[in-house]
């Protein structure tokens, strides 16, 4: 097949009026949203920047790494693969001072001052490896790859836990998908640890040919997010001092992890099939939050439907597939346009509800939707793959509306055609390839029917999870306690489920709780973790501090001012400097952007022997140092200069018992 361009006369032909008409809709959206300049209001004094590009929507004019990013992964490398190099060109840079030639994909603007509180960047990888046409690209894409991936390994890598820190990819709205006490404290977010951004990083590791990396990540991934109880993949861990896991999935996350074999071809097709639907379409996030806007919440976006449906196909789930494709097509008919989401019960673009009501950002003709309906389309129906392969696997349900009563159905790229031919015998549940032949204008491909294994879907998508409790159930952990909790309650210490009524009694080692509500069957986010050590001690930068042997959790306490919490680009990235003796070694500490003082993340030390400690605070990096920000106008670390600083104070240092840290976490 060819690329797509300005002048194809792309089109499908099948007996289903809506599914041609949308396709025919995405084909046109796609080229509203071929730009030759982009502004965005925090670039640039909100001035035009010249750039032959994909803008991400009719109300957002600019490029953004993840976005970009997972719309070309979907279609669009395929169909526009120069105006897809352009605009990832844009998202790579150096630093603004030349310290060094190398090459680094910009995180965009977000929580607590961007990276390394978001890490998922490395999705630009994802889509940068479907261009392969362009030696001097393929250079520069492998440059980036080694340089990001080293930068994240310094500074976002956690060696105890074997996973990459950082918030969910896409879900990037705080309180929308994490509990509400992170509005306003993002410091959990940055040193917890997500399912979607670790496939992401294994994805990029193992496309480096950084094999050992690779594997020892795919293994940490499946022992750590797995959950038994909901036989799929949970969403979010917590810290590794604290390894909370949160009873919380998102779809991206489970697609992502199937797409790239993280797990056994059964296992996979199991996560899949246990992520919980609604009546019209799959929510990104499950269980839903109670008192909290339809956003990320209650709500089904097309693009991780399209991945969702991508993943049904890698296992031969034909209701899957189904499933999220109509989803697809019905949400853009009814709405007249692929707009970024819906909420999930009716796939309206707004619904009212009060304080709740949302989506509360929307657009239509969003980039990453449109290339979803032509995923949806191309590949959901036609089988063809981001490399130009043609596999089809159309669900029998869905193959007898798009044949209807005629012998076939047919795909036009520019003058080129695929046609499919429906199978003599129509008995099983997947109709596949069974033969195919040249034809004049293309390919034609003879179909035959195949039984698969039934996946029966799990129907439960838009339920509520029960409001988060609050810590004031364990508002004494300084004095020894017998903590009981009302019926329902789970008590969690280190990341562990204690049984009720609990014994609590204080020790020189840290012990961080945190309660959930349970209300049928369902359990809540957790409370914001108290933690207590009565050895916890107080040092001073700079100056020496005796430290008993073994592991040491350590903070920092620090004021960051400068940015909201919800974006910019000056998250404070430190390195703390360990010297004992003659052993030196460094650390990353992050200090993203606050409302008071608060904690750093955390610094995991280990010591062999008792010892005495100097530690000191080096420089690091942030996105304020990168090239693509010094037009940066929306905050500070932009045109005045890079900015990578906060008001710190003492450390904190607490012993850790690691033999109570549940044993798969360690």
């Amino acid at each position: 097949m060819v690329p797509f361009t300005a002048a194809a006369q792309s089109r499908v032909v099948t007996a289903d009026p809506q599914l041609d008409a949308m396709y025919q809709l995405a084909l046109e959206e796609v080229k509203a949203n071929e730009v030759s300049s982009i502004k965005d209001w925090a670039y640039n004094n909100e001035q035009s920047v010249p750039c032959d590009c994909f803008e991400t929507g009719e109300k957002w004019h600019y490029v953004w790494t993840r976005d970009l990013s997972y719309a070309a992964d979907l279609s669009l490398a395929r169909l526009a693969p120069e105006r897809v190099h352009n605009s990832l060109l844009f998202k790579a840079t150096g630093y603004r001072d030349g310290r060094s030639d190398d090459v680094l994909v910009a995180q965009d603007t977000g929580s607590g001052g961007s990276w390394p509180i978001s890490t998922d960047r490395v999705v630009w990888f994802l889509a940068a490896k479907h261009l392969t046409g362009d030696s001097s690209f393929n250079a520069l894409r492998s440059r980036a790859l080694r340089d990001t991936l080293a930068q994240d390994r310094e500074y976002a890598f956690d060696p105890v836990m074997g996973l990459y820190r950082g918030e969910t990819s896409f879900l990037d709205w705080r309180e929308q998908t994490y509990p509400k006490w992170t509005a306003e404290n993002v410091t959990f977010i940055g040193e917890s640890f997500a399912l979607s951004t670790n496939v992401l990083h294994y994805m990029a590791l193992r496309d480096a040919g950084y094999a050992a990396q690779a594997r020892a990540l795919k293994k940490r991934i499946a022992e750590v997010f797995w959950d038994p109880r909901s036989k799929t993949l949970r969403s979010v861990v917590g810290p590794s001092y604290n390894p909370l896991p949160l009873a919380s999935q998102d779809l991206l996350g489970v697609s992502l992890a199937v797409l790239a074999d993280i797990l056994p071809k059964d296992q996979a097709a199991q996560a899949l099939g246990s992520y919980p639907v609604a009546a019209l379409g799959s929510p990104v996030v499950w269980p839903q939050q109670p008192g909290v806007p339809i956003y990320h919440n209650r709500a089904m976006w097309p693009f991780v439907s399209a991945y969702a449906m991508r993943a049904a196909r890698k296992v031969n789930d034909a209701g899957g597939i189904e499933f999220e494709l109509n989803s697809i097509l019905r949400a853009a008919a009814q709405n007249g346009s692929n707009m970024e989401n819906y909420e999930i019960t009716t796939l309206k673009s707004h619904v009212e509800d009060g304080k709740l009501s949302g989506p509360v950002v929307n657009s239509p003709r969003q980039l990453w939707s449109v290339a979803g309906m032509v995923a949806a389309v191309e590949e959901g129906v036609f089988g063809v793959g981001m490399d130009h392969s043609i596999e089809p696997k159309i669900p029998q349900g869905l193959a007898l509306k798009l044949f209807g009563d005629g012998k076939g159905i047919q795909l036009w790229r520019d003058s080129v055609l695929i046609e499919l031919v429906r199978p003599a015998v129509s008995k099983g549940d997947l109709w596949v390839e069974q033969s195919r032949r040249k034809i004049h204008s293309g390919v034609q491909i003879q179909l035959k029917s195949i039984p698969t294994r039934a996946y029966v879907m799990n129907p439960v998508g838009a339920s509520f999870a029960p409001e988060t409790p609050v810590e004031a159930y364990l508002k004494h952990v300084s004095q020894a306690q017998d903590i009981r909790l009302p019926e329902g309650m789970r008590l969690y210490r280190n990341g562990k489920q204690m049984k009720l009524p609990y014994a609590y009694k204080p020790s020189r080692a840290l012990q961080c709780l945190s309660v959930t509500s349970v209300v049928d069957g369902i359990e809540s986010l957790p409370s914001e973790p108290i933690c207590h050590s009565t050895a916890t001690v107080t040092s001073a930068l700079n100056k020496p501090t005796a430290l008993r042997s073994g592991r040491h959790r350590l903070v920092l306490k620090y004021n960051n001012t400068n940015g909201p919490i919800n974006t910019g680009i000056t998250a404070a990235v430190k390195k703390l400097q360990m010297t004992c003796g003659r052993q030196v070694k460094t650390y990353p500490i992050v200090m993203p952007h606050s409302v008071r003082e608060q904690e750093s993340t955390s610094v995991i030390l280990s010591l062999t022997h008792a010892s005495t400690c100097t530690f000191a605070l080096l420089d690091g990096v942030n996105m304020s140092d990168l090239k693509v920000n010094a037009d940066y106008t929306g905050g500070k670390g932009g045109t005045s200069g890079r900015l990578n600083e906060a008001q710190y104070g003492n450390l904190l240092i607490s012993p850790l018992d690691w033999a109570s840290i549940p044993t798969i976490l360690k």
